[in-house]
This record gives structure tokens, C-alpha cells and sequence, in this order.
């Protein structure tokens, strides 16, 4: 399983196009709409996370390109440094996909980078900056 973010950019001709939900049916994935503005008969724009197996979502995504939308990955890596962090936990209230929690009895924060969607909130939090955002060079290999 893959979680990604992507920015489509919707020409005018699509905006009437259930084009987002025939994906669910099509390929297997899921999605959660981040932000969208789309009007009928205008350009529209979405930012979505798609979930899914990776061969789908790469699948999922050739089908929107090639119904004229251009699709951005805001993909980030987020990289801890293990000898800064100091385990307070103050990470893990916050990660939205549980990538970041408290190992317990041994009340350590764990990190799992698999699930992490890159969405930064850790960054935000950390009181010393262990948490950091680098931009994934693999953004342009999703076709």
C-alpha cells in the first residue's frame, strides 16, 4: 500500500466528469479530498491523497492524464534525526496516519516512514527540530 498527495489541475472540458469516484471503482484505490475547487464549465483544481497498491494508484492516475488533467506530487520525505529527538512524544498526537507513536513500556517515539504521507504536522510540533521535510526526488518518476 502507497499514500500519496497530488495536486490535479482539471481542464474546463472535465469539470462535469465524475472522474475522481470512477477511479475508487476502476482501479481499488482510495482518496480523501485535502481541498477542491471545481466549477462546472471552469478549470478546477484538487488537492487529493490517494491510497491504494502502487500499480493501482500509478494506474489510477495514467487514466485522469489522460482525460487532460495534470497531476503535481507534493510528495515530501520527512527524515527524523535520531539523536536530536528526545522522545517527548509530542509527534504523535499529531500525525494524522500514525506513522509517528509511543512505543510502550519502553516510552520511546518510533517512526515508521512507509506509512508517513509527507504531510509535515510532525515538523510543526517538534520543540527541537528533529523532525525535518525534504523533497522527495522521485516526484517525477509517477509516469
Amino acid at each position: 500500500m502507497t499514500t500519496k498527495i497530488y495536486v490535479l489541475h482539471f481542464p474546463k472540458e472535465t469539470s462535469d466528469k465524475p472522474l475522481i469516484s470512477a477511479l475508487v471503482r476502476q482501479y481499488d484505490i482510495d482518496f480523501n479530498i485535502l481541498k477542491a475547487t471545481i466549477l462546472q464549465g471552469s478549470e478546477g483544481l484538487m488537492v487529493l491523497e490517494v491510497s491504494g497498491h502502487k500499480r493501482n494508484v500509478k494506474e489510477a492516475l495514467a487514466s485522469l492524464k489522460s482525460h487532460g488533467v495534470k497531476i503535481e506530487s507534493i510528495s515530501t520525505i520527512i527524515r527524523r534525526d535520531e539523536e536530536q529527538c528526545f522522545h517527548c512524544g509530542a509527534c504523535t498526537g499529531v500525525c494524522p496516519v500514525s506513522a509517528i507513536y509511543l512505543k510502550r513500556p519502553e516510552m520511546t517515539v518510533h517512526f515508521d516512514a512507509e506509512k508517513c504521507t509527507g504531510c509535515g504536522l510532525c515538523v510543526a510540533v517538534c520543540p527541537v527540530n528533529a523532525m525535518m521535510v525534504e523533497a522527495n526526488e522521485d516526484i517525477g518518476s509517477v509516469f
